[in-house]
């Protein structure tokens, strides 16, 4: 095995010797893994799926080159994302103001998952996985509402707000069978600013304050919260993209935007764009053009502020608006991106005002779907491969890629 491998080696030096210093390693190492050289190697693997080998993720930025197109096209990488990833993240779930009194709750569908979140009857934040135990409905098919415990529609099993079965019916005769064993499926969730969060993995991995870290509170002084917020309206996209196309599209600090959004480029001060990097965030922060400041209501005077939270979560702030970007994978490549937009109470705002915000949000959308869709296409195509960072501006980028490299690989 060593005398094969260090004849693959040799046989490499003389086709690599003119490859680019920063593109070296990657090419050898992405070769031997094809030849299967290297797939006993730990850190070239998760549980159950191989993951193609991205070894810039202690690099600086200036000699990184990206992650391969195989972790925007592979079913495994996907599946190896959503057992660790999305397992071990805290995840958006829903507004928590709506989780007031015992017997409020809400539902929704995380990473394609349903879960359920309540305030119990003695005032306890509890969250479930939306699930009988008995064939797997939904015991809870409303957004939210108010009410004493779960009955499941199909065959009437009941829960309580604490998640105890409380009545099954038709079961004489089972045997090995407890009802103290058959509650839903808690799974741990907490809020911060208006929002609530939940981790779908068994176990809580860390509290969502440490998960946030400073983050939370640079988002805190953006004032990026749902205090004296009003929802206005929920978009749906659906992109023919993997899941990260989209991020790193966001992630690029404002590089494309002169170039793809030109509409949106005349209102911002695009030299003063700046990012800042935290545990599991990174903010992006842009001003308006001092002359469109009082002309563009929708952009506001004060800078733009938008916000990534590891691994899918988007919270822009920019005049009286915020509005919530989360994507979700929907296939190897294709994900859907719900918008969320919130209107500041005090703002007088018009019809015409906040039709007019949706469709310039909308038209930014559109030209955002096109250039994502193109981008998984190039993914596909054989002539790429791996591409290289932009240093002073995708540091974002290159930060969520070391985030997912480290969930994915150790």
């Amino acid at each position: 095995m060593h005398r094969r491998f260090t004849q693959h080696i040799l046989q490499l030096a003389g086709s690599l010797q003119h490859q680019p210093a920063a593109c070296l390693l990657d090419l050898q190492l992405r070769d031997l893994a094809r030849q299967g050289l290297l797939t006993g190697h730990r850190h070239y693997q998760t549980g159950l799926q191989e993951v193609e080998p991205w070894p810039y993720a202690a690099s600086v930025i200036e000699e990184a080159a990206t992650p391969p197109s195989s972790w925007y096209t592979s079913p495994a990488v996907l599946e190896a994302e959503l057992s660790t990833v999305f397992q071990k993240s805290w995840l958006l779930m829903g507004e928590s103001n709506k989780l007031q009194q015992p017997g409020d709750f809400i539902s929704s569908l995380v990473t394609g998952r349903p879960f359920v979140a309540c305030v119990d009857q003695h005032g306890q934040l509890q969250a479930y996985h939306n699930v009988c135990r008995h064939h797997a409905a939904a015991v809870c098919d409303e957004p939210h509402g108010n009410a004493t415990q779960f009955a499941c529609p199909y065959h009437g099993w009941t829960y309580g707000l604490d998640g105890r079965l409380q009545k099954a019916t038709k079961l004489k005769g089972i045997k090995n069978f407890k009802a103290s064993e058959m509650g839903l499926l808690p799974v741990p969730i907490d809020t911060w600013q208006g929002f609530a969060f939940m981790q779908p993995g068994k176990q809580r991995t860390t509290s969502l304050t440490e998960w946030l870290g400073k983050g939370g509170d640079a988002m805190k002084a953006a004032d990026i919260s749902l205090a004296n917020m009003k929802h206005v309206k929920t978009q749906t996209y659906q992109i023919n993209c993997n899941w990260k196309v989209f991020c790193d599209n966001y992630l690029d600090g404002g590089y494309h935007v002169p170039h793809a959004h030109k509409g949106l480029a005349s209102g911002l001060h695009l030299d003063s764009y700046t990012s800042s990097l935290y545990e599991r965030a990174s903010i992006q922060s842009c001003a308006p053009q001092q002359a469109s400041a009082e002309a563009d209501q929708r952009l506001g005077k004060q800078s733009a502020e938008y916000a990534f939270v590891y691994p899918n979560l988007m919270l822009n702030r920019y005049g009286p608006w915020l509005d919530i970007n989360i994507v979700e994978p929907t296939g190897p490549q294709t994900c859907q991106v719900r918008f969320e937009y919130f209107l500041h109470r005090d703002h007088k705002a018009e019809e015409e005002f906040v039709q007019e915000s949706l469709q310039a949000s909308d038209a930014v959308q559109q030209e955002d779907v096109r250039l994502c869709e193109a981008v998984q296409r190039g993914l596909r195509s054989p002539a790429y491969d791996t591409g290289r960072y932009a240093p002073s501006v995708e540091r974002p980028m290159f930060h969520f890629h070391q985030l997912l490299h480290k969930d994915l690989l150790l």
